[in-house]
């Protein structure tokens, strides 16, 4: 990932540019009460309103209590067929269970050094911490838990799952004060090692939210299937307008976060910002059928967005395939006709 090293683009290019560059985070992070508190305020009352309970959308409980039985519909899991009952019918029947009302997430949080970026007045780790800080205290106020894997080059902490509000603070405490690496300490981002620690870590059904941007070594598509094969998979991806196509702000140097290389190019060249934006859409459009080849839904947050905003969008989308997955509540002999 790269950053501006010599001249800052100017303020019409990029809100609020500090005088070196973009803005970085403070050595010891925000502060975890300051933070929890203004979200508080802020997104989570908005939320409240919104949401209205559906805690339950984001948290898909596996359950252990067969409730009945249905014909198979458009997206079921097929991990939910019952083969004996869809023998003896002809017609393949799905288990419905009753799920468990306390349930388990997990954040598995990429805090490589590409997060380090932001071309406005957020960085993707400040867009990350707080993410973690609205989702944690709104599970863990209906009495969910949850716990985190944090990865910076490696799997560097394991915060197990538990809730509370002290916990929540917990967890933005590890997230903003864990020691980064060395400019001359090159890092390469393996999203596979964080996925599979997981995989070994997390034993019983849970949700798990995949917090990183996905600029990582290849290899981590397997791990994410394997995953979400087990698990309620959500990928939150961290994004930011400049990576996707970049201004007119003219010779530039640039630094990649994690390799320290430094590359001299012209943004005034239309052709170089061309070719630099379809290369962008070309990685856009792979990373997209990657995850939809996963089985897991996406989140994608931007450093520009509003956070309520888009985790209520997020919902909706759930709660619309929940209802077509239950054929929209209408009895199986009208959904036959259709």
């Amino acid at each position: 990932m790269l950053r501006w090293l010599r001249r800052p683009p100017p303020p019409h290019a990029v809100p609020n540019p500090p005088p070196g560059g973009i803005a970085q985070p403070s050595p010891g992070g925000a502060d975890p009460e300051a933070l929890l508190r203004r979200l508080e305020w802020t997104v989570l009352r908005r939320l409240d309103g919104v949401l209205q309970g559906s805690v339950r959308t984001l948290m898909r409980g596996s359950g252990m209590d067969l409730a009945d039985l249905r014909e198979y519909q458009l997206h079921d899991d097929v991990r939910h067929i019952d083969w004996n009952v869809t023998a003896r019918l002809q017609t393949p029947h799905v288990r419905v269970y009753t799920e468990d009302r306390e349930m388990a997430a997990w954040f598995l949080l990429d805090l490589s050094p590409s997060v380090d970026f932001g071309s406005g007045p957020r960085l993707k780790r400040q867009v990350l911490a707080e993410f973690v800080a609205v989702l944690a205290r709104l599970l863990t106020r209906h009495g969910n838990r949850v716990g985190a894997l944090l990865y910076g080059g490696r799997v560097e902490q394991v915060i197990a799952a538990r809730a509370g509000r002290r916990h929540v603070l917990h967890l933005l405490h590890a997230i903003g004060h864990r020691p980064g690496p060395t400019p001359s300490e090159p890092v390469t981002t393996r999203l596979a090692e964080l996925l599979r620690a997981a995989g070994h870590l997390v034993h019983r059904r849970s949700t798990l939210f995949v917090v990183s941007d996905f600029i990582s070594a290849p290899g981590w598509e397997q791990p994410l299937a394997q995953l979400a094969s087990r698990h309620e998979v959500v990928a939150v991806r961290l994004v930011d307008p400049l990576e996707r196509e970049l201004p007119d702000l003219g010779l530039m140097t640039l630094r990649d976060l994690e390799s320290g290389e430094q590359l001299l190019v012209d943004t005034h060249d239309a052709g170089f910002r061309q070719r630099f934006a379809a290369a962008a859409a070309r990685r856009e459009d792979a990373l997209r059928q990657a995850l939809a080849r996963a089985g897991v839904d996406t989140l994608e947050l931007s450093t520009e967005g509003e956070l309520g905003e888009a985790i209520v969008r997020f919902v909706e989308l759930r709660r619309q395939r929940s209802r077509l997955a239950a054929g929209g509540g209408m009895p199986a002999h009208l959904r036959k006709r259709g």
